[in-house]
């Protein structure tokens, strides 16, 4: 018997990484990528968001402290992949990359999407992204889905950020405040 479909309301609410170091995770995800710490337990662990939100992101050395990556070829999480709302801001976060001189592992366009490919300080798959309008994705001829993986415009992508009106330029760069 198969089940019916799970509710197109469900969401993934928020990931927890094992991280060896509190502070040097702190550093990227809030000081590189902007996300606002909402609650830290002392060394152990921290919660961050995009907005307020209690928290899309929880950091801890609970069973990780001063650890290793999984080596290659070890199960676990691929990436946590993180969705920006416009194209510009996605420009922005690659912006703030190139200046924390974080190195990308790959930069695609998808059809639907258009994504950064990265590694946190614990060696965690990080991906940047943001999606196209639905209306704007691409289908094969019998209306199917056609997703592809292309190489994606880096110097496009940065002309973007250059072009963001000033409010949204402000807004992008002083989220914590």
């Amino acid at each position: 018997m198969k089940n019916a479909p799970i509710n197109p309301g469900v969401r993934i609410g928020h990931v927890h990484l094992k991280v060896a170091d509190l502070d040097r995770a702190l550093n990227f995800y809030c000081g590189v990528l902007g996300f606002e710490l909402m609650q830290r337990i002392g060394g152990q662990a921290a919660f961050i968001s995009a907005g307020g939100y209690h928290h899309h992101i929880g950091l801890n050395t609970w069973e990780s402290a001063g650890g290793s990556p999984p080596p290659p070829g070890s199960t676990g999480l691929y990436h946590v992949a993180i969705l920006y709302p416009t194209r510009a801001l996605l420009a922005d976060a690659l912006r703030r990359l190139i200046e924390a001189k974080i190195p990308l592992e790959g930069a695609s366009d998808h059809g639907v999407s258009e994504a950064l490919y990265l590694r946190d300080p614990d060696d965690n798959g990080v991906e940047l992204y943001w999606d196209r309008p639905k209306v704007q994705w691409p289908h094969d001829a019998d209306g199917k889905l056609a997703m592809f993986t292309h190489r994606l415009d880096l110097t496009g992508l940065l002309r973007e950020a250059e072009t963001m009106p000033p409010q949204m330029a402000d807004a992008a760069l002083h989220r914590d405040s």
